[in-house]
């Protein structure tokens, strides 16, 4: 974990920003554009990994909910997946209000390794 305390407020922004919607982190790609941070970088990157889980688990969801026999657990794998998801997206937002550099439990340290050469 790495806390970066003299974070300007345009750092923390551009990484706050980055977990709000799918508006929200192109946004925060045009100003991690003009002023490229280690902080913000890391949070382009950690949002990007979570976006991209839940793009996959809905379609896994999709493709399930035709599967006879088997649909019946979207009722407890479904609800359960989306309130993870939005943990993690509300520890990725302290995280990042807090100018910290710290991955999300379970998929942050993956999500590093996969987009390494991103926003950089």
């Amino acid at each position: 974990m790495e806390t970066n305390s003299s974070a300007s407020s345009e750092d923390k922004t551009v990484a706050i920003l980055s977990y709000i919607t799918l508006i929200g982190f192109i946004i925060a790609i045009v100003m991690h554009g003009n002023q490229k941070t280690k902080l913000g970088a890391y949070h382009l990157k950690q949002a990007l990994g979570l976006m991209l889980t839940s793009i996959g688990a809905w379609f896994a969801f999709m493709v399930i909910a035709f599967i006879p026999f088997i649909n019946f657990l979207l009722f407890i794998i479904a609800p359960l997946t989306w309130i993870g998801v939005l943990v993690f997206l509300i520890l990725g937002i302290v995280n990042a209000a807090n100018g910290e550099m710290k991955p999300l439990p379970l998929v942050g340290t993956l999500f590093e390794k996969w987009f390494a050469n991103s926003f950089n």
